[in-house]
């Protein structure tokens, strides 16, 4: 069976909303698909991070004071 995608796009557009997002789940999905290990190392890598700002290894500054400093430092 072949399908235009015109005809394809139409048929999805008479789909109800729930129907759709499952669509572009699955189209998104298969374009970018889960990879766990990557996803473990960045978990892994937010809980280091939130960590060491707890327990005072590193000291947190304002978006506001880093714009300034990059400012400073490379527009001239």
């Amino acid at each position: 069976m072949s399908i235009d995608t015109n005809d394809l796009i139409s048929m999805i557009e008479s789909l109800p909303i729930d129907v759709k997002t499952t669509i572009i789940e699955k189209i998104l999905s298969s374009l970018q698909p889960i990879q766990e290990d990557i996803d473990k190392l960045w978990v892994k890598e937010v809980e280091d991070r939130i960590s060491d700002i707890k327990s005072g290894k590193v000291q947190m500054i304002s978006g506001k004071e880093v714009f300034k400093e990059i400012e400073e430092r490379f527009v001239r």
